[in-house]
């Protein structure tokens, strides 16, 4: 299959099931609110850099995290058990996404988090479609993450961190805010060593729709929450 080249207005996506043999859907089109969500319901997300037209992905297979099969090892629990981070939801979305677009990575130059792609989810977070965790020291910010929740769907997007271990903590905290919260999918889109330490797996592409779509119609939307302390560097119960 050739993928779609998409209109700028509407929100029609091509079956993610017939996407090219690299995961490729579609091209083109806007990242307006209404065409966000409807690809990330489908199971397709954007991924492009400044050199080329917006790109639509739905890979196969998919990685993914069953809230349930988190695992974190002895060193990164003995770092936690530690309270030296303040880990925070949502209280600083932008600086987050921000702090991610500038972030080196193995293997990469540039980034693909351009200035559109910024201001599209920093609006999707202002409507509620998008979180973030924080990690602080001593009231700096030193790591942190951000996904896109829907339903009992979370798909995460990017991380950073300054220090060592600092987004491992944000995204444990979060696993578990998740958890409680009623999602039973996180996504990684592609394997990374990062996230396969975490218990993540591959899983076929049409089991992932099939969960996908049972997640986002059986839980709500949640409403937008803002401002809340998953831990501080006081509590000496940081995990179970």
């Amino acid at each position: 299959m050739l993928p779609v080249f998409l209109p700028e207005e509407g929100a029609h996506f091509p079956d993610p099931g017939k996407a090219n043999p690299e995961g490729l859907v579609a091209i083109g089109g806007s990242l307006c609110r209404e065409r966000l969500l409807r690809a990330y319901s489908m199971g397709i997300f954007p991924w492009y850099d400044a050199n080329t037209p917006i790109l639509w992905w739905s890979p196969d297979p998919r990685c993914v995290l069953l809230p349930q099969d988190l695992h974190i090892s002895r060193s990164l629990r003995r770092t936690l058990k530690t309270a030296r981070f303040t880990i925070t939801l949502n209280q600083a979305f932008a600086e987050v996404i921000r702090r991610c677009a500038e972030s080196s990575r193995p293997g990469q130059s540039g980034t693909w988090l351009v200035p559109e792609m910024i201001a599209a989810y920093i609006g999707f977070h202002q409507r509620g479609f998008a979180l973030s965790a924080e990690t602080w020291l001593n009231g700096e910010l030193i790591g942190g993450l951000y996904g896109v929740h829907l339903g009992g769907v979370f798909y995460g997007e990017s991380m950073f961190h300054s220090e060592p271990n600092a987004s491992k903590a944000a995204f444990v905290h979060i696993c578990h805010w998740l958890a409680q919260n009623g999602c039973t999918l996180i996504d990684c889109q592609q394997a990374s060593r990062y996230m396969l330490h975490f218990g993540a797996r591959n899983m076929p592409r049409h089991e992932f729709l099939r969960r996908l779509s049972n997640a986002i119609l059986d839980t709500p939307i949640p409403a937008q929450t803002s401002g809340i302390v998953l831990s501080r560097t006081e509590d000496t119960h940081v995990m179970p």
